[in-house]
C-alpha cells in the first residue's frame, strides 16, 4: 500500500547538539503511506533525526518537509497544527505511570481536539481494542505486561489519527514472540488506515521483515551510507557495512 509520492522529504539535513555534529548532509525521502525505517549502529543518531522531524530539534542545516511545506521554515502556530499530523511512540512507552490505559489515550484527546466525557472515553477504547488491548481501559502500566505497554502506547500515538506514525524503537526489550506480534501490529495500521510509519531501529527482524524502505546511517563518518528497500541493501548495496550491518557480519 506504498505511494511513490514523496511525504517527508530530508534536504541536505545536518543536526546535533550545542557544538556537537551527530549527522550531516542527509538527503532521502519517506514515500505516503511506507513503513520507513532509521537504521544503524547505537549512537549514529537515528533518535536525534528523529527529534528534528518530530519538531523537537531543530536541524543545523537543511529542511524538512512534510508534503512540499518546510517545517521548520513556517511559524510556531503552522509548526503546532504540522505537529498534531504525528504520532509518537518513545521507546520506553512513556505512559503516565498515575493514569490508567484510557486516561493515557484520553489525555491528548482532551489537551488537543477538546474532547471530553464518554466522547473521549469512546474513543480512547476504539484505540485500545484497534491494538488488541479491548477491556484494558482501567489497567494502570504497572500492571501490563511490556509487549502491551508497547501496544498501549501505540494506542495513544494514535489517538489524533495522525498521518504520520514515528516509532523510538518499538521492539526494544521484548521478547522476540512479542516483537513478531509488534510488527505485525505496525503493518496492520498501515494497510487499514494509510498511515506513513517511520522506525527508529537496529532491530534486524522488523528492519527486513516489514520496512519498504530505509537510510542507513553511519557512527564514524557522521553521514547516511545507503538508503533503499533494505532487503536489496542486504543482497546488492556496494557499501560493505551496510551489508553486514543487515546480515549481522555475513558477507
Amino acid at each position: 500500500m506504498t505511494s511513490a509520492d514523496p511525504h517527508i522529504l530530508f534536504e541536505d539535513v545536518s543536526v546535533g547538539y550545542g557544538d556537537r555534529l551527530v549527522q550531516r548532509d542527509l538527503n532521502f525521502s519517506i514515500g505516503r503511506s511506507e513503513i520507513f525505517a532509521i537504521m544503524g549502529p547505537s549512537g549514529c543518531g537515528k533518535s536525534t533525526l528523529m527529534r528534528s522531524a518530530i519538531g523537537l530539534l531543530k536541524p543545523f542545516t537543511g529542511r524538512i518537509l512534510y508534503a512540499e511545506e518546510s517545517f521548520w521554515d513556517a511559524d510556531r502556530e503552522r509548526q503546532q497544527i504540522l505537529m498534531r499530523s504525528f504520532g509518537v511512540m518513545y521507546q520506553n512507552g512513556a505512559l503516565w505511570s498515575s493514569m490508567s490505559l484510557a486516561e493515557n489515550i484520553m489525555l491528548p484527546l482532551t489537551e488537543f481536539a477538546g474532547l471530553t466525557g464518554d466522547h473521549a472515553m469512546e474513543i480512547a477504547s476504539l484505540k485500545l481494542a484497534f491494538v488488541g488491548l479491548a477491556g484494558f481501559e482501567d489497567y494502570y502500566p504497572s500492571e501490563i505486561s511490556g509487549g502491551m505497554r508497547k501496544r498501549a502506547a501505540i494506542a495513544r500515538a494514535m489517538a489524533l489519527d495522525p498521518e504520520t506514525l514515528f516509532l523510538d524503537e518499538p521492539s526494544a526489550g521484548l521478547d522476540p514472540i512479542s516483537s513478531r506480534l509488534l510488527d505485525e501490529l505496525v503493518v496492520n495500521l498501515r494497510d487499514s488506515l494509510g498511515t506513513t510509519v517511520v522506525i527508529v531501529s537496529h532491530e534486524l527482524y522488523s528492519i527486513l521483515g516489514i520496512c519498504d524502505n530505509s537510510v542507513f546511517l553511519d557512527t564514524e563518518t557522521s553521514t547516511m551510507l545507503a538508503s533503499g528497500n533494505p532487503r536489496l541493501l542486504r543482497d546488492e548495496c556496494e557499501n560493505r557495512q551496510v551489508r553486514q550491518f543487515l546480515t549481522r557480519g555475513g558477507q
